[in-house]
């Protein structure tokens, strides 16, 4: 990450020169988690065809795993945010990373009694902790400089989220699903091999630990004093405001249709109509999928200083219509690549409705940011629909929801983003 770390302070310099040095570092140190809970929410895709295969679940079961992911953010935002908005930025951030860190620990009993409701459990603990990460760090990103170029900011850090999210099928995807399918001496294919994920598991848990420790030690800058100002305290709720109302809608359906399009991405390279890869060698193509996010964001977070961003976030949503439709309509090559190309238009879309939706909250922005962090329970549920379609309709049909979850994003881009006068009382002021 040293690298990352240099490419980050460059960046900063470049495109948002009024950061003072202290910032400069923040943003930096941030950087990290944007990191590791990408690297670690992409295991998700690996985790699916993996206990899908060991317990013989199917897509509707399999979707459990994001579903208890995903609904860790519809139960727990909300209590983070006012954990945030009491103990601050900083102290969240090393909640957050302690919680998570207990999740990947629990992965090793689970693999051992090789119970799925184990499994399942580990998930939406380690998941609460990624939750209160995301309510921490994704307004202090946003509010460390300049609220004009917040979007390009966020877009920034959310470029590294990507870096993590596209080396984990690559480097983790492979030892994990190989581990599947073994042969046994009567020459039968069997399931065994449980214990693939505790290593893993075991080292991520690790590197949390180290990481809340450093974050316990460094000094980041208080933005707004603690957060329980006089302002966060006169304010009133974050639902007044119709932009930040149909920004968690944003949300919602954005983190559904990311999700359920990585989710399924190895049993569609699978099928032998689109590529009739093996699910060891599809998995690295989830990299691709991430990494055109991940190359999106960087060149997303220099446009934005010449392009309005929700202008930009209308364009990408155009260009996910067409794609996944190509996907849906099309088999062989064209079909694939469509699908995965998706990946490099979904860039821009969080870091960008989280900015639209927050903008000029003021005093309620730590309570706006729960609310969308809340949102991100779409990941739970859109993919559990997505994955009885599929049982209902054939795999490749089921991506019309995706498609359909960018049309509405394509709306907010246009119309739904525009920051509107605070509603009281019915009436407007």
């Amino acid at each position: 990450m040293a690298g990352s770390s240099v490419a980050l302070e460059q960046q900063a310099n470049a495109n948002d020169s009024g950061l003072s040095t202290n910032n400069r570092f923040a943003l930096i140190a941030l950087t990290s988690l944007f990191f590791m809970w990408g690297f670690i929410t992409a295991l998700n895709d690996i985790l699916i065809p993996y206990l899908k295969g060991m317990f013989e679940l199917n897509y509707t079961q399999a979707m459990l795993i994001q579903f208890c992911f995903f609904g860790a953010y519809f139960i727990v935002s909300v209590p983070a945010g006012k954990l945030v908005s009491r103990i601050g930025y900083q102290k969240g951030i090393v909640t957050g990373l302690f919680i998570a860190s207990v999740g990947c620990l629990l992965f090793y009993p689970a693999a051992s009694l090789k119970e799925y409701p184990m499994f399942l459990f580990a998930l939406f603990v380690l998941a609460s902790g990624i939750t209160t990460l995301q309510v921490a760090a994704n307004p202090f990103v946003s509010v460390l400089g300049n609220p004009k170029t917040a979007s390009s900011r966020l877009t920034l850090t959310q470029a590294f989220n990507s870096l993590g999210t596209t080396i984990a099928p690559i480097w983790i995807g492979p030892i994990i699903l190989a581990a599947i399918v073994v042969t046994s001496e009567s020459g039968e294919e069997v399931l065994e091999q449980s214990s693939a994920v505790q290593l893993p598991y075991l080292i991520l848990a690790a590197s949390l630990f180290l990481m809340a420790v450093i974050f316990a030690t460094i000094k980041l800058p208080v933005i707004g004093g603690n957060q329980t100002t006089k302002d966060a305290k006169k304010s009133d709720s974050a639902l007044q405001f119709r932009h930040l109302k149909l920004g968690a809608i944003g949300i919602f359906v954005y983190v559904g249709a990311e999700v359920g399009i990585g989710s399924f991405l190895v049993n569609y390279l699978s099928m032998d109509s689109i590529a009739g890869l093996q699910e060891a060698e599809a998995s690295k193509y989830i990299g691709y999928y991430f990494g055109g996010a991940m190359i999106g964001r960087f060149i997303g977070a220099a446009v934005m200083h010449y392009i309005a961003a929700n202008k930009l976030l209308a364009f990408n949503s155009v260009c996910a219509i067409l794609l996944v439709s190509i996907a849906i309509v099309f088999d062989g090559n064209i079909a694939m690549w469509s699908i995965l190309a998706v990946g490099l238009f979904n860039s821009i879309m969080f870091p960008t409705i989280f900015s639209l939706a927050i903008h000029d909250l003021k005093g309620a922005t730590s309570n706006g940011a729960g609310v969308l962090c809340l949102a991100i329970v779409g990941g739970a549920i859109l993919p559990l629909l997505q994955g009885v379609l599929a049982d209902l309709l054939g795999l490749q049909l089921a991506f019309i929801l995706p498609a359909l979850c960018y049309v509405f994003i394509l709306y907010y881009a246009v119309s739904g983003s525009v920051p509107s006068a605070k509603i009281v009382g019915g009436h407007t002021e």
